[in-house]
């Protein structure tokens, strides 16, 4: 069996903070190991893998966009929310883009072909350009998995399984019904693999994403509902972006966070969909009189203020060091990236979520299923529900032991060197 010593690289990022985030933490990992690495992403992103020595392919014929203005490339998002946003954002950014991704990185490889193509979940691109190159390609999932099953409901609704003969019933209708609901969005696959120059094929969209030979799902196994019918490819990884020390600066009043002896609540809103009244206005509306201290994340560097007012107990920036600020929470309350979920998670920490749109209530639905959290179940969620809810999380010990019992599992994990490991199996394999 043929040993790889060294590997040619290529790693495909969808440009969002949220996906560039851990594949530069994989791509850390390649580089480690003595691998050759090129990174194809957005040009905004490009400096963040240049910084760790890899090169960079930027969007060229697919078109590239600012993650915090998407209707002024995409001009079918603008005013959607909920799930008329999921589905046009699925349309019109990860599935009608994807031949020119495949273009662009059909290109990158008649200039130096690549081994192995590593893409995060939502990348397109990178199934066509594996197609297209006949090589190997490895799915990284930095969201919870969203393959379909015949045990479960469909993966876009954030339910948790029903029970029982009925609810059977409900999950297979729902099944059926969103393949309808889809059926726009599976047309323009087809239509993708068409300008791709690839002939048809049969794969319902949610398969289309994931690799047939290896698909790295970030968290662990009691985050993912059983069933029957998990691919064979699929491992599981653990986290793939710890908190680590870095050189960014704490802001001003973090001796605040120092000397508080009260219960110190984080309060994010991730870095997409960023509206503070969304999460972070009614959180301080329901907690800015209880004896707390309340920690909130714009998700924008360059906005470290908010458009109302905070409470006394409010302190807020554009982002925070997580490896500082994470040891310190008692509570994190989130509107469900994964990633952020997973940080918490990994450090024993309960979560009130409220996901709103995209792959957000269905995180929020597996924190609630595995004990750690409650679910809002809406993005926008009023005064009173947080604060029931954060009196629920305070009162029953059993969320943070389950959250403990997460983070026992997510630190017997090394994700980027896991990625490495079943990739260079994968292709001694081949």
């Amino acid at each position: 069996m043929l040993q790889w010593t060294m590997a040619d690289v290529m790693i495909a990022v969808m440009p969002f903070h949220g996906h560039v985030a851990p594949l530069v933490a994989v791509a850390e990992a390649f580089l480690a190991a003595g691998h050759r690495v090129r990174v194809y992403t957005g040009a905004a992103h490009a400096d963040r893998f240049t910084a760790i020595g890899a090169r960079v392919v930027t969007w060229a014929s697919a078109p590239d966009f600012d993650e915090h203005d998407l209707p002024a490339t995409f001009p079918a998002l603008r005013g959607k929310k909920g799930p008329r946003q999921m589905l046009t954002n699925v349309e019109q950014l990860f599935v009608r883009t994807g031949a020119g991704q495949a273009t662009d990185l059909t290109r990158a490889y008649a200039e130096q072909p690549w081994d192995v193509i590593v893409a995060d979940g939502l990348s397109i691109g990178a199934h066509f350009a594996s197609e297209l190159t006949a090589t190997p390609w490895v799915t990284v999932s930095i969201v919870p998995l969203t393959i379909p099953s015949r045990d479960l409901p469909p993966p876009i609704l954030g339910l948790q399984p029903a029970k029982g003969l009925a609810g059977r019933l409900r999950d297979r209708a729902l099944r059926g019904m969103t393949r309808m609901v889809s059926s726009g969005i599976q047309r323009a696959y087809a239509e993708e693999r068409t300008r791709a120059g690839l002939p048809l094929d049969d794969l319902a969209l949610e398969q289309a994403f994931m690799s047939p030979q290896l698909v790295c799902a970030s968290g662990v196994a009691e985050l993912e509902y059983p069933r029957s019918d998990l691919a064979t490819q699929v491992v599981f990884v653990g986290e793939l972006t710890r908190p680590r020390a870095n050189d960014a600066a704490l802001p001003s009043w973090w001796p605040d966070v120092e000397s508080c002896r009260d219960p110190i609540l984080h309060v994010t809103q991730g870095t997409l969909n960023v509206d503070p009244h969304d999460l972070i206005e009614p959180s301080f509306t329901a907690l800015g009189r209880q004896r707390v201290l309340l920690i909130a994340s714009t998700g924008r560097s360059d906005v470290a203020e908010l458009p109302f007012t905070a409470p006394p107990n409010a302190r807020v920036a554009g982002f925070i060091p997580y490896d500082s600020l994470l040891p310190r929470l008692d509570v994190m309350i989130t509107n469900g990236g994964w990633g952020g979920v997973l940080a918490a998670l990994a450090q024993g920490i309960p979560l009130i979520v409220a996901g709103g749109d995209l792959d957000k209530p269905e995180i929020a639905a597996r924190v609630a299923w595995a004990g750690a959290g409650v679910n809002l179940r809406t993005g926008r969620p009023r005064p009173r529900a947080i604060l029931d809810a954060w009196r629920r999380v305070t009162s029953d010990g059993s969320y943070r032991a389950n959250a403990q019992r997460l983070a026992k599992s997510l630190s017997a994990h090394d994700g980027p060197r896991e990625v490495v490991d079943h990739t260079m199996a994968l292709l001694a394999r081949a």
